[in-house]
């Protein structure tokens, strides 16, 4: 028997993804097109769902993975940097078959300062604190020191010059600014009777401008919405998700979206986040209160932090649970309707999920014969360009192929070797290639 605070959540669930599921025009009235039958969200689908910490993790299905890295690990000089650490920790997460989410950070409370010593050095000025556990181990730095400014827009160029379009990369989150990079100093932050250690409007702004300039492929995200980021080319990321997602107070996360006027930005930048630490290992049970399906609702999120799924791993009714909400994020791509005559293959497209897919990866279609591609189409169909609601209409023509029968296949490619390959809601899925779609027979 399922208890009834995890059947609760899974009915809201379920309830959330039909709310956000359009009726599809009836095949039959397009001459030529054959509808093709659905099949299930596959449980892991790239760049969506719940990630973990980095590691080799095998307890609930995933696409991606998360760490933070100090400025210090790359930062050796004023013009000076060495990668290791970031390629070694792209690459770890690359052989796993999945893409990285990472943040840099100069101020992690209860981790050693990734305040690069040269800085120090020069005079730099700090503050200790105890809050969150820290105890004086890391500082909070004066965000508007000049050779710290000259040094993050060092920094933030050399990035962008190195992993722009990298596909061992998902997502970059802004970071630097703050506890853990969070764009924050709370409880230091100005309320009366505090000093104020954040860093000022003016930086922000130019911090903020130097990676919208920096990154022009891989996608960024800033923490908190707000008038000075709601044209730049990045999405949020809420940290709090679940917990202060919800609008009422006038500080939450879809408060802020909503003042800043950036409620429909996640149709051009990814929403995403953290699932609140104080919810990963009870919400899924019933053991706590957050609306999950709610916040995703609104936010249109794509993915989570959600370390709890992966260690200690949730089990039974809770597990299903978690399964559903990983898969309720995010894109849910199948193709409703295809037609094939002549040269000319076409499909409507329908995304059944919350949120379009992230990235223009190329969409193939092949021409399999006696179990192998005897010929591979790359067409300009765009999958940023599929959002939720009615489905989308591609077509595209196969010239050069000889004569005889065929099955014809899509997919599209993973740019990351070895990536998890971008599965369809369809019973075709995999039936004649692994990672290909099937369409159907043309001759």
């Amino acid at each position: 028997m399922v208890p009834r605070p995890a059947r609760m959540l899974l009915a809201a669930l379920i309830t959330a993804v039909l709310l956000v599921t359009p009726v599809v025009t009836p095949a039959q009235a397009h001459p030529g097109w054959r509808p093709l039958a659905a099949g299930p969200e596959p449980a892991a689908n790239p760049l969506k769902g719940f990630i973990p910490y980095a590691d080799a993790h095998t307890t609930f299905p995933h696409s991606m993975e998360w760490f933070y890295l100090p400025l210090n690990a790359v930062m050796t000089g004023p013009r000076r940097f060495d990668w290791r650490a970031l390629d070694e920790g792209l690459d770890a997460i690359a052989a796993r078959g999945h893409q990285t989410a990472f943040r840099f950070y100069l101020d992690y409370p209860a981790k050693p300062s990734g305040i690069p010593r040269f800085l120090l050095d020069q005079g730099l000025v700090t503050r200790p604190y105890d809050d969150f556990g820290n105890d004086g181990l890391s500082v909070s730095p004066d965000y508007d020191d000049p050779d710290l400014v000259a040094a993050l827009d060092t920094f933030i160029a050399a990035l962008g010059r190195r992993y722009d379009g990298d596909p061992r990369i998902g997502f970059v989150q802004l970071g630097l600014l703050g506890f853990w990079g969070e764009w924050h100093t709370w409880p230091h932050n100005g309320d009366p009777g505090t000093e104020n250690w954040f860093a000022s409007p003016a930086l922000q702004q130019r911090v903020l401008r130097a990676y919208d300039a920096a990154f022009d492929e891989t996608r960024l995200m800033v923490r908190y919405p707000g008038a000075d980021n709601a044209a730049l080319d990045m999405g949020y990321h809420d940290d709090s998700f679940a917990f202060s997602t919800l609008p009422g107070p006038g500080w939450h996360f879809m408060d802020l979206m909503n003042q800043a006027g950036t409620a429909d930005k996640w149709k051009t930048n990814t929403v995403a986040g953290e699932l609140r630490p104080e919810l990963q290992g009870c919400l899924f049970s019933g053991g706590c209160a957050g609306d999950f399906a709610g916040s995703v609702a609104q936010t249109h999120a794509t993915w989570l932090l959600n370390h709890y799924a992966f260690s200690p791993g949730y089990t039974g009714a809770a597990y299903d649970a978690a399964l559903a909400a990983a898969r309720s994020l995010g894109y849910s791509l199948r193709v409703a309707n295809v037609r094939i005559g002549g040269s000319e293959v076409a499909v409507q497209i329908q995304n059944d999920g919350v949120a379009p897919f992230a990235y223009d990866w190329p969409v193939e279609v092949a021409a399999v014969r006696n179990g192998r591609i005897a010929r591979t189409w790359t067409t300009p169909w765009k999958l940023t360009g599929v959002p939720p609601g009615a489905p989308v209409e591609l077509s595209t023509r196969l010239h050069g192929l000889k004569k005889g029968e065929y099955t014809l296949v899509m997919r599209a490619a993973n740019p990351l070797r070895n990536g998890v390959p971008l599965r369809f809601a369809n019973a075709g899925q995999d039936t004649t290639l692994t990672g290909w779609l099937t369409l159907g027979r043309t001759h």
